[in-house]
């Protein structure tokens, strides 16, 4: 073929026997896919599905993981197991008809022997239908038990009873309450006042209670004290009366080596310290046998 020269593409004929068979391949291909995407269902973890066929509920849940179903007429719906978190307001009144707001956090779960009712009975979803009405029901109740002052200062007992209160009103075997979280307790603007002026009083009554207890326990140490010392300074009397030698014993132990001065009277009335050498001295050289004053006394 010379160059230049343009010849026409070859023609493609399709025999019709081939066409349709592919055309009825893709069509297969298309069908298994649908049946497969509608004949399975996957559960994701912290779930558990509910079958319904044709309206009916199964009464057994799926578990989690892959599965096989009726396609078409079978749908799986998830229900979930794990712990969820919901808040809700409530408001009551207290024992002294005080208004008592505050905000409510709910935690709870459904048991998976509940999933398949709480599923027929709540469509799926028990908090606002079951679980917040009896929650705030318990509430009230125990409200009503106790002062709004004491609501307050003793949150912590009012929300053991209502958890307790709630979960006997829901029932623990079909329902799951873990527990509930009372927070921003609101009184009126008037009530908080006098609250607040009421617990510091009883803050300075018991500052000034501790202050007089420990006054208190300062004198009743120190009469102790002397009772203690005066009790010592009687025995170590005593003990002297019972040991006379004893305080020869402490004498030569504090001797310094030197003779002890002893007051003496020399002709002009005046007082001089002798040392009893000095002393015995005088006494042998004076045929009287008084002292004779020393040739250089000290003078005191």
């Amino acid at each position: 073929m010379s160059r230049g020269t343009y010849t026409d593409p070859p023609k493609i004929t399709l025999n019709p026997a081939s066409a349709l068979r592919l055309v009825g391949s893709a069509i297969l291909v298309f069908v298994i896919v649908v049946l497969a995407s509608s004949g399975t269902y996957i559960v994701q973890p912290g779930n558990r599905g509910v079958a319904v066929t044709l309206g009916k509920v199964s009464p057994e849940f799926k578990t989690e993981g892959f599965g096989f179903k009726q396609p078409f007429i079978t749908h799986i719906y998830p229900m979930p197991v794990r712990q969820q978190t919901r808040g809700t307001p409530a408001e009551c009144y207290s024992s002294d008809l005080q208004q008592v707001k505050m905000d409510v956090r709910v935690l709870y779960r459904v048991p998976e022997q509940s999933v398949v009712k709480i599923f027929q009975e709540y469509a799926g979803e028990p908090f606002d239908n079951l679980i917040a009405p009896r929650v705030q029901e318990a509430i009230k109740e125990v409200a009503a038990m106790h002062s709004a002052e004491m609501i307050v200062k003793k949150r912590e007992d009012v929300k053991t009873k209502s958890l307790e209160f709630a979960r006997r009103k829901i029932g623990t075997n079909f329902l799951e309450v873990v527990d509930i979280v009372l927070y921003n307790i609101a009184l009126s603007p008037e009530l908080g006042q006098a609250i607040e002026l009421k617990m510091v009083q009883e803050q300075e009554a018991a500052k000034a209670k501790f202050t007089q207890l420990k006054a208190q326990i300062e004198a009743d140490t120190a009469v102790i004290r002397a009772r203690g010392e005066a009790e010592a300074i009687q025995v170590r009397g005593q003990a002297l009366r019972d040991n006379p030698d004893f305080i020869k014993l402490q004498i030569v132990q504090n001797w310094n080596g030197h003779s002890p001065l002893v007051v003496g009277s020399a002709g002009g009335g005046a007082n001089l310290l002798l040392s009893l050498d000095e002393l015995r001295k005088q006494s042998a050289t004076s045929p009287t046998g008084q002292p004779k004053p020393a040739a250089s006394p000290r003078r005191r």
